[in-house]
């Protein structure tokens, strides 16, 4: 009998296994393949992490938590898990993400710069801004590293008496007043609760349960470009990273290049799919409308891609997260469906859920994230 049993070791899932055995908890953490993987949501070698919120003002204080708990991360493992580059969200000034982003600033007394577009284009040489656009500078703003993140929650979960096994599948789920037994392909285990963290197969596990969800996972691409020419523009030392809401609601994001090309993609605007049927080649007709944004906005880039990929999104019906122990299943803690915008917060939401599952009061507000709101 394990005290918790964490299903899915992505970035949530490493991050609750880290911090419940850093509580003492005996605990052992389950993957259907061998984490970090391209298969699900935490790939692609940089993330995004800002403070100045343009989703909601309530997930500042969850990033913030993130933050110290990352820097406490890269302490503790000796590894570099974040790049200090500075953020900028561009766009209309009436617009979401100029104007969501102001509001959290303004909310929660975030360090940020209002620029005119040839005040933009000024500073950071790489950029073509359209006339009328606004940029917000985030001087906090930067980049994670994923699969080193992953790397190291595990390591250290492993070093504080967590048992990972990887390749093994959960094949069947039953829960009751004395905990959860999870029938999988490597045997039977027996926990007093589970952390559920499973992204896109959140649904597949919920339906174990008799639990329904209205999730949707989404397919997502990512490309990488070289620059034009020799010149160092599109570097982290000379860009930042970029959100630029480029028609109303419609985002196109870039991560400066630390080795291996800008990277570029567009937030949200895939297919609905299945983690079995997603189609994993990237086509022409992937590859186009992030050609065509990023000749657009970066001319300093090549005209193609070097490099493309995808990745999946579970979303939620109204893109917010859920963290929380289900109404249904009480033995059990949904963290999952973090809507494309949820790996900043890993660090934070594993120590959230280490304190649900042992029953300790979460120390940052999350009712925002209630899986009940979708009753």
């Amino acid at each position: 009998m394990y005290d918790v049993a964490v299903v899915g070791l992505g970035a949530m899932g490493s991050a609750a296994l880290y911090h419940l055995a850093a509580r003492g908890a005996r605990v052992v953490g389950i993957d259907t393949n061998t984490p970090p993987h391209t298969l699900g949501s935490t790939h692609g070698r940089t993330r995004i992490i800002r403070e100045a919120y343009a989703e909601h003002p309530s997930y500042v204080p969850l990033v913030r938590r993130a933050y110290a708990n990352w820097s406490a991360l890269e302490a503790a493992s000796g590894i570099t898990l974040f790049r200090r580059t500075g953020g900028l969200m561009l766009g209309p000034p009436g617009g979401a993400l100029v104007s969501g982003a102001a509001e959290s600033a303004r909310e929660r007394s975030i360090d940020v710069e209002l620029l005119d577009a040839d005040g933009v284009m000024s500073r950071f040489p790489a950029l073509h801004v359209d006339a009328g656009m606004v940029g917000l500078v985030e001087k906090s703003a930067g980049i994670l590293f994923p699969e080193r993140c992953i790397e190291a929650h595990l390591a250290l979960a492993r070093g504080l008496g967590a048992e990972v096994q990887c390749q093994t599948q959960v094949m069947a789920l039953a829960h009751g007043a004395d905990g959860v037994r999870l029938m999988t392909t490597n045997g039977a285990i027996s926990a007093r609760k589970i952390v559920m963290a499973t992204g896109p197969w959140t649904s597949e596990l919920l339906a174990m349960l008799d639990v329904s969800m209205a999730l949707e996972v989404e397919r997502q691409t990512v490309h990488w470009f070289d620059a034009s020419g020799n010149g160092d523009v599109l570097t982290a030392g000379k860009l930042p990273i970029l959100m630029i809401e480029h028609e109303p609601n419609r985002v196109y994001y870039a991560i400066p290049d630390v080795g291996d090309g800008l990277k570029a993609g567009i937030h949200h605007e895939g297919a609905t799919v299945t983690p079995v049927s997603v189609n994993r080649e990237v086509t022409a007709t992937d590859v186009e409308p992030v050609e065509r944004l990023t000749r657009r906005f970066l001319p300093s880039a090549a005209a193609t891609p070097r490099e493309s990929a995808v990745c999946l999104y579970t979303n939620t019906l109204d893109e917010n997260f859920v963290i929380d122990t289900l109404t249904d299943a009480p033995n059990v803690v949904l963290l999952s469906a973090c809507s494309g915008h949820g790996f900043k917060f890993a660090s934070a939401i594993g120590e959230i859920a280490a304190q649900l599952t042992l029953d300790e009061s979460p120390a940052l507000d999350i009712s925002h994230f209630s899986a009940g709101r979708f009753n």
